[in-house]
């Protein structure tokens, strides 16, 4: 079975409030899905799927896809904006985090893995 990688991180949500409130946020890797996909799912149930290469990019240069928008902001962070029906959902990341669970999905996803045992 393909693992399924989680992380925890938090997230600042970007409004016009003098002080972004912080949220908790799940990060999830599925390895059996294609193409490749970050799920980052919110408190109340919101939930997004951005693929991880997209969101890789974002973190180095700002990008621009299927509605995503991500480009990293100083030297420790990064904004991610998310266009649909509904609005804009703007939030802002701290990379390290970020960082370290892409870098597991790599590692563990592409690890080899034992064969059963037979009996």
């Amino acid at each position: 079975m393909p693992p399924v990688i989680h992380d925890h991180a938090r997230a600042r949500l970007v409004t016009d409030a003098r002080d972004l409130p912080v949220v908790p946020v799940e990060l999830r890797f599925d390895s059996a899905e294609t193409p490749a996909t970050v799920r980052v799912a919110y408190p109340g149930g919101t939930e997004w799927a951005v693929e991880r290469e997209l969101l890789e990019r974002g973190l180095r240069y700002p990008v621009e896809q299927d509605g995503w928008r991500i480009w990293p902001c100083g030297r420790v962070q990064v904004v991610v904006e998310r266009h649909d029906a509904g609005g804009v959902d703007v939030v802002q990341f701290d990379c390290a985090p970020l960082v370290r669970f892409l870098r597991r999905t790599h590692h563990e996803a592409e690890a080899p893995r034992p064969a059963a045992a037979r009996t």
